[in-house]
């Protein structure tokens, strides 16, 4: 095995590495920013209104 196939060897082994990384370091950023975006939705959503007692949906049947 001369020297030249050796770095190109171990170069190539580099790059794979390399690119695995920054493949993995975007997947983790796009991850944060859906979880932003999920929590900003979340956030978003209007908060019900709490139902007076003998209206629809006051009582929760347990039974059923």
């Amino acid at each position: 095995m001369d020297i030249g196939s050796m770095v190109a060897s171990v170069s190539t082994g580099d790059l794979a590495s390399v690119q695995g990384q920054a493949q993995v370091a975007v997947l983790k950023k796009a991850m944060q920013i859906q979880a932003q975006s999920a929590a900003q939705l979340v956030q978003a959503l209007p908060q019900p209104q709490p139902v007076s007692p003998g209206q629809p949906g006051a009582l929760v049947n347990t039974y059923a």
